[in-house]
């Protein structure tokens, strides 16, 4: 099988791949919970007669196919979890399982991953392709335990995509350096002195800390940061008391931390504690702020990113390729890449006509384009291909 070839290739497993996903979709699993799914990739990589060690880092599963003669080692990902949303897409395929839902395509992932393996099953390669099939992406921790348990050994470069429903099928969008923003955790706890809310003099109030705290955050972005260095800070959960007329005691708060530069997000827990710990001391309260690190920065290596869009311009041609725009969502196969080289890209999967209406990642009507699951399944399959031919 030539490259040229790998197109038509992949349209002749549209079929199959779809039908595999869609079963993930009716059935999905939250992260650290993927039994089932991991199962069913098992059942396929058995029936392609390939070696894989499944329950890596949780249900996590790393498959390899061996050329005949030594070569690099290429690694292929694709994350495998769903999300605690409840569907309202109306499929004929619709998730079954009450608040649960693939509503960001990592079903899909999944079988584009398994397309590019039986594609790359057929030919014949020099060294070797690594898939591995992640869980508990959501939730930043697949990449760290998959690493941990040796997932990267030995691999030279790593490659990987994520479908994008505001880009029309059949379009690729890739970008050199920072893709992706890095996504830290914040949990602070407010203590002050309970008491009733009609004598508030006796009280010390942890809410009027607590708001204090959220609009006093907003000046790391507005007068700490260059303007040039996207930065978020977003308090997304705050919890304190019960009743109408009673000052609470504790107030509690989430958040998540975005940034775009490593070195900025180095500098931000020391930024959050200095405003956290400071406000509440004018407020009289007595404050803990837990800063958990999560993803870094994802940033793409520019001589596998340019191999990435020789393969797209050749595969589809260079009028299907665009240049993607960087968003502080995250993801955590930037921790991948800060062990090996590597290339993240954007692979559209909305509608041809006004993809820009199309419901978002992480909503509960969102749909797929399937049209886009052989096309992922050949260009991942090309890439790692012309990393690996044999002559």
């Amino acid at each position: 099988m030539t490259l040229s070839t790998f197109v038509q290739s992949g349209k002749q497993l549209e079929a199959e791949l779809i039908a595999f996903r869609r079963d993930l979709h009716r059935f999905p699993e939250l992260s650290l919970q993927e039994s089932e799914t991991a199962a069913k990739v098992a059942e396929q990589l058995k029936q392609l007669g390939l070696e894989f060690r499944a329950g890596v880092g949780g249900f996590s599963i790393v498959a390899e196919l061996k050329g005949e003669q030594p070569g690099p080692v290429i690694a292929l990902r694709a994350d495998m979890d769903a999300l605690p949303i409840h569907e309202q897409s109306g499929l004929e395929f619709a998730s079954t399982r009450p608040g649960m839902m693939h509503a960001c395509g990592h079903d899909a992932h999944t079988a584009i991953l398994l397309g590019a393996a039986k594609l790359l099953a057929a030919v014949k390669i020099k060294g070797t392709v690594r898939f591995l099939f992640q869980a508990a992406e959501e939730i930043n921790a697949g990449a760290k335990a998959m690493i941990a348990q040796g997932a990267l050994e030995g691999v030279d470069e790593i490659y990987g995509l994520h479908n994008l429903p505001t880009l029309p099928a059949g379009m690729t969008a890739t970008r050199c350096g920072s893709l992706m923003g890095s996504v830290d955790r914040i949990e602070i706890h407010l203590e002050g002195r309970g008491g009733h809310g009609a004598i508030p003099n006796q009280s010390i109030d942890p809410v009027v800390c607590a708001s204090a705290i959220v609009m006093a955050l907003q000046s790391i972005v507005s007068r700490e940061m260059s303007p040039f260095d996207p930065v978020v800070v977003t308090i997304g959960s705050i919890k304190s008391g019960e009743a109408n007329n009673v000052i609470p005691h504790y107030a509690e708060m989430t958040g998540t931390i975005r940034t775009f530069d490593a070195k900025v997000q180095q500098q931000m827990p020391e930024r959050i504690e200095r405003i956290v710990k400071q406000i509440a001391e004018a407020y009289q309260c007595k404050a803990k702020l837990h800063y958990i690190e999560q993803t870094p920065v994802l940033v793409n290596h520019d001589e596998c990113v340019s191999h990435v869009e020789q393969v797209i311009d050749r595969m589809i041609g260079t009028e299907r390729r665009v240049v993607a725009d960087p968003t502080l969502a995250g993801e955590d196969f930037s921790v991948y890449l800060q062990h090996v080289p590597g290339c993240f890209f954007w692979l559209g999967s909305g509608p041809a006509v006004d993809a820009s209406s199309a419901y978002g990642l992480h909503h509960p009507k969102y749909e797929l384009n399937e049209e886009c699951i052989p096309l992922g399944a050949s260009l991942l399959a090309a890439i790692a291909l012309q990393r690996l031919s044999a002559d």
